[in-house]
């Protein structure tokens, strides 16, 4: 590393790591914060691919209870078909490589990469935050889309529960929710979504990239398997909760060759409506993308990557609102005609009428609001003392 001229090099790209068993990332990138430049070099005191201890380094999950001050996220985006949003977690285990939610582990100093699926944070009083927002005279209610950011049914929800206590309050106060997630934990919740569902109170999108589960064991290595996500669309189907598939990513020449499989076998298993999104590689994303790349794919990764720029105008990412999601270009427009006639193919334009907007008019403050104090005891019940 050198001391001099560190501005303009906080991204310097590190020698990727060896692939790891059930770690979408190969390397742990720095963050576009971090002040120095660091890379990995072995010095022939280690292995070759260890960390000194004759072994290679291994990622273990750890998790942290996050005290959060605020839980409603608010946006304006033309792209999203939603206005407000909630995520019970930062970072996520389910380690899809291709997450645009990497980036925001740069704001806590930690990598997009491996920490980011590693090293999870809990917002442990989210219940009590949701709680006290609904009880707001000034609160307006509209469907909260919960877990877009990470998913908020990786694998600590099995252990913490937010996600389930926060459906708690919503079905209590008649509020309604929109929920996205790949993994089949959802079904145990099925007791509250199915009666909010009658309602119209609750709807369901489930993600899936491909059917190929060898690509799916790479691409997202902790989520549920292609074949386990259709069997969970077919059981909330059944229990007469709408839900949806959402292909996304659509990435060239990886998962795209099954845009029009993914959407036949969600049909015939239940889904409602689908909807595809091209793949997305802003700030960290595109650097770790293409290491993963070159560990799974090296044979085909500059032809990915030329494709992914055919659609955002020579860059590896277009962030302007109406390119983003989709692309532009002759490539993207090919993707949208395929998705569009999958769609109508299956009869899925008819049956989405079924997918209509959730319904805010039976909302009702909660009953039961914890005082403004509750964050203290959230603090102290996750092992933090009362500064007085």
């Amino acid at each position: 590393m050198q001391d001099d001229d560190i501005e303009g090099q906080p991204m310097l790209p590190p020698a990727p790591l060896r692939a790891q068993k059930g770690r979408g990332a190969v390397s742990n990138l720095q963050g576009r914060y971090e002040v120095h430049g660091r890379e990995q070099f072995d010095d022939g005191w280690g292995s070759e691919d260890g960390d000194g201890d004759g072994g290679p380094r291994v990622f273990k999950t750890h998790i942290t209870d996050e005290i959060a001050k605020s839980i409603l996220t608010r946006n304006s985006s033309p792209d999203i078909p939603f206005n407000v949003s909630l995520n019970p977690y930062r970072g996520c285990e389910h380690g899809c490589i291709y997450c645009f939610a990497r980036p925001t582990h740069s704001y806590l100093g930690l990598s997009p990469g491996m920490d980011f699926e590693s090293r999870i944070f809990a917002k442990v009083n989210a219940p009590e935050l949701l709680r006290q927002e609904l009880a707001r005279p000034s609160y307006v209610p509209e469907s909260i889309a919960l877990g877009v950011n990470t998913d908020a049914y990786q694998p600590c929800e099995r252990g913490l529960g937010l996600t389930r206590r926060i459906l708690e309050v919503l079905h209590e106060c008649g509020h309604p929710v929109g929920l996205i997630t790949k993994s089949s934990l959802i079904e145990r919740d099925i007791d509250l979504l199915a009666g909010m569902a009658a309602r119209r109170q609750a709807s369901v999108a489930i993600t899936i990239t491909t059917l190929d589960p060898a690509i799916a064991r790479t691409l997202e290595p902790r989520a549920a398997s292609p074949a386990r996500r259709l069997r969970t669309i077919r059981t909330l189907s059944e229990a007469g909760i709408p839900v949806g598939v959402s292909v996304a990513p659509v990435i060239p020449f990886i998962t795209e060759p099954d845009l029009e499989r993914v959407i036949e076998a969600a049909f015939e298993a239940g889904a409602l409506n689908a909807n595809y999104i091209i793949l997305r590689l802003p700030w960290e994303v595109s650097p770790l993308f293409q290491q993963w790349l070159e560990a799974h794919f090296p044979e085909r990764a500059q032809r990915v990557m030329n494709r992914v720029r055919d659609m955002r105008g020579g860059k590896d990412y277009d962030s302007d609102f109406g390119k983003r999601m989709s692309g532009e270009g002759v490539w993207a427009d090919l993707v949208r005609q395929r998705a569009e006639k999958a769609i109508r193919r299956f009869g899925m334009e008819k049956r989405g009428t079924r997918f209509r907007q959730l319904d805010a008019s039976a909302f009702k403050r909660p009953l039961v609001v914890p005082p403004m104090g509750a964050k203290a005891k959230a603090a102290a019940s996750a092992g933090q003392m009362d500064l007085f």
